[in-house]
């Protein structure tokens, strides 16, 4: 099973290849982040920029390894106030339907209940993305309210405790 890491700057240069190699893929099914995203030196920037909202406690961000090592996705607690954050979470195309983004969500679920002190976790993904709603649902989150995400049809979700 993969390995949740919290992002450290020595992640940076993973990070980027992960997200170049995966660019095509992701943006099949979320909006594309633009070619100034993937370009290394604004990349450093946002990466030292994503450390320091780490380190001030406003998010909680995390790289998911597999067991050979390689960076294989990303589980983010961003907003983080009042008990509560947002979940966020990616896996590459190679890692994808194997479980990964749920097992990580587990664990990020179970961390952010001991480690940070979240009592609750929001996430919301599109109607047509099954595989993410599949992923919510097997971690116990409950769909709360429909909304509009990229102007195409959502869902809002909570789970409420987590660290369980």
């Amino acid at each position: 099973m993969p390995t949740l890491e919290r992002l450290r700057a020595d992640h940076a240069d993973a990070l980027l290849a992960f997200e170049r190699e995966n660019r095509e893929y992701f943006a099949r099914s979320i909006p594309d982040r633009g070619d100034a995203y993937f370009d290394p030196a604004g990349f450093a920037a946002r990466h030292a920029a994503l450390l320091a909202e780490q380190d001030a406690g406003i998010c909680h961000f995390h790289v998911v390894l597999d067991a050979d090592g390689r960076l294989v996705g990303r589980v983010n607690l961003v907003d983080v106030e009042d008990g509560s954050a947002e979940l966020g979470y990616r896996v590459g195309e190679l890692a994808a339907g194997k479980g990964v983004a749920s097992a990580a969500v587990a664990e990020v679920c179970r961390v952010a209940g001991t480690a940070y002190g979240l009592t609750s976790l929001i996430a919301v993904t599109t109607l047509d993305n099954p595989a993410s709603r599949a992923v919510l649902e097997r971690n116990a989150f409950i769909a709360v309210e429909d909304i509009t995400l990229d102007g195409r049809p959502g869902v809002r979700y909570r789970r409420s405790p987590v660290g369980h």
